[in-house]
């Protein structure tokens, strides 16, 4: 069944306004979230974007953003944050929702210093001597002589596993040339100019390319990797500092903004991303509209370091044997705030199929308590008592059914988007998604007035609040609105009869002030493009 806009019953929408006020359980997005995975930041998985493209005249297409290497300083030279070419990078959809991948695109990185592998030299006194720093002079080109490294990556489509299926590269198109240039990063002013000049920069590394195997006429696209500015506003050093803030404050919504400390945390930061744009007929299978996706990393099993390494650029590590998955991500902060820290590097290597594994931590999930520990003094104070908690397994296990839930499918968690309901300009986009429409228009009956029907969970946008969506979630307002009559069907989980709880108002000790809580950060004030890549121009390392 293909579904439009206009054509989503009122059930239909209310289930899916409700669902996306309370979707899956996360605060923010996923940093330094496994112990692990602190020891390997570049391999770290950050950010998780899936929406159709609102890039005017590119509406038929969809967007996979994946972001890697968190928390970067800008001005974090001599090396700046080259991504890892002894690791696998990857994003995974699944298009007949078996919890297992159809679909794989793999990225490979090569650093490669110039001059065959010498680096840029400068005659001293008659000897040619390697310089110390990534650039000799100003960079405003591809392969620009100036720079010390070129930093290259392949891309390949896999179908079927990822291992095992039928793999095939991904082309510049024309040409048909397999290697992609990746933009130094953003070093500063003196080097790239300010930042209008550097995303002129960076832009010409936008590569147009061909898709192997998708429907004639349907296979061009656009691929980017690169440093972009943090697009995730987070009041982050705060909310893990115990969530100092007052209860008050965070429910109180003319507060959002007020007590934001840090800059909202994280947002003087970079994060290098990986951007794929692709018909979305290239990626759904049969009649169904609705994909599922997730990203990984994977390093190589073992590691050999040489304690006198070759000259050349890192040198110092040789890595083989079979690929191990250390980073997992799909919808925000699953991991981080949700999976218990004994089960955290387990769940960075585990895939969909096997979710059922770490169904305890979202059907008795312990944020609740702690937010009421914190914030009242009592582990009952806010946390909702409808267990198991079937408001959030309906969303964390099949997606929303009229909106985001396939006509079949095995439980697991994977973001899930709708690709038949259509994208809207970025200017008219609610930042809480189909539940900030619901509102906005004063309630279903009013939707025939809605504009923008196409926000997380249904995919993710880079301008979707998942912050104050999802700790509306963790705190039950999804019960508010199914009532006492179960108007939402939240009392079981479909295709799990097992599991069923009595979700209603009375089981939320926080009431309404639970439809109102957020983090202190608006996520719609984050800047951002209205064009591929989306994310914003990266800080500049000399401001």
């Amino acid at each position: 069944m293909k579904y439009t806009r206009t054509a989503l019953s009122l059930a239909a929408v209310a289930a899916m306004g409700a669902s996306v006020l309370f979707a899956e359980p996360s605060l923010a997005s996923s940093h330094r979230e496994a112990p692990f995975i602190t020891t390997v930041p570049k391999v770290d998985n950050t950010d998780f974007y899936m929406f159709r493209s609102y890039e005017a005249g590119r509406e038929d297409y969809v967007t996979l953003i994946s972001n890697f290497a968190p928390l970067q300083d800008p001005y974090g030279g001599p090396n700046y944050f080259k991504l890892d070419p002894n690791a696998l990078y990857e994003i995974h959809i699944d298009n007949n929702h078996d919890a297992k991948e159809d679909i794989t695109f793999q990225f490979r990185f090569n650093n490669r210093l110039t001059n065959s592998g010498r680096g840029v030299e400068l005659n001293i006194g008659g000897k040619n001597v390697a310089i110390p720093l990534t650039q000799a002079g100003p960079i405003s080109q591809l392969n620009d002589p100036n720079s010390n490294v070129n930093e290259t990556f392949t891309l390949s489509m896999v179908r079927g596993d990822r291992r095992k299926g039928t793999v095939a590269p991904v082309a510049k198109m024309g040409g048909g040339a397999t290697t992609f240039e990746k933009p130094v990063d953003y070093i500063g002013e003196k080097t790239f100019g300010n930042r209008a000049a550097y995303e002129v920069y960076a832009s010409k590394h936008i590569h147009s390319v061909t898709f192997p195997g998708c429907p004639a006429g349907k296979a061009n696209g656009r691929v980017f990797v690169g440093q972009r500015q943090e697009g995730f506003a987070v009041n982050l050093g705060p909310v893990f500092d115990l969530v100092n803030a007052s209860l008050s404050q965070i429910v109180d919504p003319t507060l959002i903004n007020a007590f934001a400390n840090n800059d909202f945390g994280i947002q003087d930061k970079n994060v290098t991303s990986l951007a794929i744009e692709i018909h979305k007929d290239c990626l759904t299978a049969g009649t169904e509209p609705v994909i599922g996706a997730w990203t990984t990393a994977s390093m190589r099993q073992g590691r050999l370091l040489n304690g006198a390494p070759p000259s050349g650029l890192q040198t110092s590590e040789t890595a083989g044997g079979a690929w191990v998955q250390v980073s997992r991500l799909a919808n925000p902060l699953v991991n981080e705030v949700v999976i218990g820290l004994r089960d955290k590097d387990k769940f960075n290597a585990s895939h969909p199929s096997g979710d059922t594994q770490f169904l305890d931590y979202v059907s008795h999930p312990t944020l609740p308590a702690l937010l009421g520990l914190v914030l009242t003094g009592s582990q009952t104070g806010l946390a909702p008592t409808n267990l198991p908690r079937t408001d959030l397994l309906t969303t964390f296990l099949t997606g929303i059914t009229g909106v985001n839930k396939p006509a079949t499918v095995t439980p697991s968690e994977m973001m899930r988007l709708n690709t038949a309901i259509r994208p809207v300009p970025f200017s008219q986009q609610n930042r809480l998604g189909v539940a900030g429409e619901v509102i906005r228009v004063g309630g279903v009956a009013n939707l025939a007035q809605a504009v923008d029907l196409a926000g997380y969970p249904n995919g993710r946008r880079p301008k979707d609040d998942t912050v104050d969506i999802s700790l509306v979630a963790v705190l039950g307002g999804l019960c508010l609105l199914n009532g006492t009559n179960n108007a939402l069907a939240l009392n079981g989980v479909p295709g799990v009869p097992s599991l069923t709880s009595t979700c209603a108002p009375a089981s939320v000790p926080a009431g309404n002030a639970a439809a109102t809580v957020h983090d202190g950060v608006d996520q719609a004030v984050v800047p951002f493009l209205d064009r591929f890549p989306y994310l914003n121009t990266p800080l500049s390392g000399s401001r």
